[in-house]
């Protein structure tokens, strides 16, 4: 379920979401912290930048904070992990039309990066996953998730994906009893969606 608005937060200086990280680690209270994240919103002009009223703007940096909380939770356990996938979204490669070379599968279901332009997010995801020994897919929506981590028989999984599909993601995990690791975009919509590369490449 993608969110109700849209966002860009590529813009916004990378001391916001390391504002986050230090609320997250030092206070542990994310759940109970709502003036701090309307602070933050008010002090890195977040709804200036990209447009959202206060309160979707809050609404996002909340899905950030429980996304950093849950990756912190699941570190260890994924660490661990020896056979792990990397789920990409679609939404992210360079081209959304025949220009893009990706091949899909539809048994399982997924595209394949065939690696067609070097300027691509896809294309260097799939390639530092690929490197770090991940399965790699990419994605047409999140209803492809369970499948694939079944027949997969992985035992921790990363996913690029906004906010509310990393929650459903998430439900999924836990009845698969699965640890994972998130990367929330940084630019939704249903095209040309953005992610921090550097990040994906921390997390893996």
């Amino acid at each position: 379920m993608p969110y109700r608005f849209n966002f860009d937060l590529t813009r916004v200086s990378n001391n916001f979401f390391t504002e986050i990280a230090k609320i997250v680690d030092k206070k542990r209270l994310h759940k109970r912290i709502g003036q701090s994240f309307r602070g933050l919103v008010k002090k890195f002009r977040l709804d200036e930048i990209t447009g959202l009223n206060i309160s979707d703007a809050v609404s996002l940096v909340e899905d950030f904070v429980d996304i950093q909380v849950k990756n912190m939770v699941n570190r260890e356990r994924f660490l661990k992990a020896k056979r792990r996938a990397l789920l990409l979204p679609h939404c992210s490669r360079k081209y959304m039309d025949n220009r893009c070379k990706a091949k899909f599968d539809p048994n399982i279901p997924s595209y394949f990066c065939q690696h067609c332009s070097e300027d691509c997010l896809i294309h260097q995801a799939t390639l530092l996953g690929e490197e770090k020994g991940y399965d790699v897919y990419i994605l047409p929506g999140g209803s492809c998730v369970p499948k694939i981590l079944e027949n997969g028989k992985y035992e921790a999984v990363v996913g690029v994906a906004c906010g509310e599909e990393i929650k459903l993601a998430n439900k999924i995990l836990e009845k698969l009893k699965l640890p994972g690791q998130a990367v929330p975009l940084l630019k939704n919509g249903c095209a040309y969606t953005k992610f921090d590369i550097s990040t994906l490449k921390n997390i893996l």
